[in-house]
């Protein structure tokens, strides 16, 4: 039997899934286009591999992301948002836009020097 989890409240079972520093940054990319690692380490140019397999792996195994692999040489690994997956686009959306009203917000309250760069390959 396995154990019962408790949530005390629904965003806890949310953040268990897309929580961290590079997850939420990984859906985003992948909301756009399918991806291979060397594409998503790119993007993320301070993530380490490591890190980035690592998150890779917590998300394909929370079905958010499908990883397709074709048998050939070298071998080709991609990574794309799951059916499951595309049911947290509203949520990355309000997220990139609440991100860019506060980085707004910080430049025009706080005169903040700050850049945001729109990566893409």
């Amino acid at each position: 039997m396995k154990p019962t989890i408790v949530y005390g409240i629904g965003v806890e079972a949310t953040i268990e899934v897309i929580g961290g520093k590079w997850k939420p940054i990984i859906l985003c990319h992948l909301k756009h286009d399918t991806r291979r690692p060397s594409e998503l380490k790119r993007l993320m140019p301070t993530i380490t591999q490591k890190m980035l397999t690592q998150q890779l792996r917590e998300l394909e195994d929370s079905g958010v992301i499908d990883r397709t692999v074709y048998e050939q040489v070298p071998p080709k690994v991609e990574y794309s948002l799951s059916t499951y997956g595309r049911s947290l686009e509203p949520v990355l959306e309000l997220l990139c836009t609440w991100g860019e009203e506060h980085i707004d917000r910080r430049k025009t309250q706080f005169n903040e020097n700050i850049i945001l760069e729109h990566t893409e390959l």
